[in-house]
């Protein structure tokens, strides 16, 4: 093992940045802080992505915490998903026990409680500003990769959305989408072969079903008016605070592909309607994608795929994603590939998949004298990780087992009575809180039919009518005998102009 100073002199020089940077922690040897061993954390490359791994237990919300602490205090605007419910503290003070005491001073840092700017977000019906968007904005492409459809079936959704822009048909819930597929495979069948097509009966069908499915899950909350405008996200407080929005998805643990669903619509919208920045001394939005498995759970290949061209791309636009997990192979390879910092909490080796596991994640870390790391992985304590992220010339740093600084804001959840008085002080939730209940595809399409099945009654009404009015002389009988008696009469009448005129023939005899 190489020495203490030459220790010292590796983390100085890789962790002193030109720009930007907070003091996240320090490097440990052979078990023990190493003072003046400083691990800075450089701000301007916190749009190159990261992970944030580690067995249950070990730290890795606190530390994403911290991280979003100091992220708030540069100016930084940051989106936590909170998937465990224990992250709400960060609007409230801390409080100094003796341990978090001890730690300030191995840091040679002064522990200050702090409560920071907090705006808490819902997907469901928990208290909070209200996150949705329409169908209509997540498109046929989207809708096509959520719902796993085939290339078939997906041409078919661009079909039907084309159908509703062409007919002005708002497909703003998953109702209406319903609503426009039951249509189209039955009323509207042959109004919309003429202009686009044939149309696959079956290739509905499994739509409707898999449409069904998403629903089920609860989507219909999600999908409605009015829609999140993710400018939103990026606001800081009056004094240049970053805001730290919270979207509490406690509930959606059971529904992966609700939060898949939420998750891909949030991404693809941020790239959309960012613009492109290029490097920036400070990034305009950092999200933590907490307990990141439930993203990729339930993804099709589609999806992830999806995914990875949005992780890769967003980072020119300011916009900085990272990934909490408990194993660095919950994420997809092509993804990691991508991130940038790497903050590994300890490994926990109970079988031989685990120990697997730690060989794999002790080979993706740069090579270091200082340490076993795959030994080290199994050793640390709470609080503690191994840490790398990138320098100014986008080299990674070198590997430090780093003794991390804990949160300054409440380690613990927010009690019911603070959780209202900070939606009380939030200026979104009258924004987004009222639903907007204007005239949908479904709505029109149910009047459309409800108006087609009227004429059809008034038209049966009006044959039936006339059936009946014909009455004694549309029986097929007295039709004939009225036909036979009317030429008799005619006959008679003849014959008498003829008489009178003298033309009738001779008399006889």
């Amino acid at each position: 093992m190489a020495g203490t100073d030459q220790f010292i002199e590796t983390i100085i020089g890789g962790y002193q940045f030109k720009g930007a940077s907070v003091k996240i922690g320090v490097g440990m040897l052979d078990g023990k802080a190493v003072p003046g061993a400083n691990v800075n954390l450089y701000l301007k490359m916190m749009n190159r992505h990261g992970l944030i791994a580690g067995a249950t237990g070990t730290g890795k919300t606190k530390t994403l915490q911290t991280i979003s602490e100091f992220l708030s205090d540069a100016g930084v605007p940051v989106l936590l998903m909170d998937i465990k419910g224990d992250l709400s503290g960060l609007a409230a003070a801390g409080t100094a026990n003796d341990k978090i005491k001890q730690r300030y001073q191995l840091l040679d840092l002064d522990y200050t409680p702090k409560a920071f700017p907090v705006e808490l977000l819902t997907l469901s019906h928990e208290k909070g500003v209200r996150l949705r968007a329409t169908v209509s904005e997540f498109g046929p492409i989207l809708i096509s990769k959520i719902l796993d459809l085939n290339e078939t079936q997906s041409s078919l959704v661009a079909v039907i959305f084309k159908y509703a822009d062409d007919q002005k048909l708002p497909l703003v819930g998953l109702k209406d989408l319903i609503k426009l597929l039951q249509y189209v495979s039955d009323e509207g069948k042959d109004e919309i072969e003429k202009s686009y097509g044939k149309i696959s009966t079956s290739s509905t069908g499994t739509i409707l079903r898999k449409v069904i499915e998403l629903q089920g899950q609860g989507a219909d909350v999600f999908f409605d008016e009015p829609s999140f405008e993710v400018a939103d996200l990026m606001r800081t407080t009056s004094d240049g605070k970053g805001m730290i929005n919270i979207l509490r998805v406690t509930d959606l643990q059971d529904r992966p592909k609700l939060f898949s669903t939420f998750m891909l619509q949030m991404l693809d919208e941020l790239y959309a309607s960012s613009p492109e920045e290029g490097d920036l001394d400070l990034p305009k939005l950092v999200l933590f994608i907490d307990e990141a498995h439930l993203l990729f759970q339930e993804a099709t290949d589609a999806l992830q795929e999806k995914i990875e061209t949005v992780i890769k791309l967003i980072r020119s636009k300011g916009i900085g994603i990272f990934f909490c997990t408990q194993n660095p192979q919950d994420v997809p390879a092509p993804i990691l590939s991508q991130l940038g910092l790497k903050i590994q909490h300890a490994l926990r080796a109970f079988t031989a998949k685990d120990r697997k596991a730690i060989k794999t994640a002790a080979e993706n870390f740069p090579e270091t004298p200082f340490y076993k790391t795959d030994e080290l992985l199994t050793q640390m304590g709470i609080g503690e990780a191994l840490v790398t992220m990138l320098n100014e010339k986008g080299i990674p740093t070198p590997l430090v087992h780093t003794l991390l600084c804990s949160p300054r804001s409440r380690m613990d959840i927010l009690s019911a009575e603070e959780i209202e008085k900070v939606v009380a002080g939030s200026k979104l939730v009258a924004k987004y809180d009222q639903v907007v209940d204007e005239k949908s595809a479904y709505e029109i399409l149910t009047d459309k039919l409800a108006h087609a099945a009227q004429q059809s009654s008034d038209q049966s009404a009006q044959k039936q009518t006339k059936k009946q009015d014909g009455g004694f002389f549309s029986n097929p009988i007295v039709k004939s005998a009225a036909r036979t008696a009317a030429v008799t009469i005619t006959g008679y009448i003849t014959r008498s102009i003829l008489g009178a005129l003298g033309l009738g023939g001779k008399r006889r005899k």
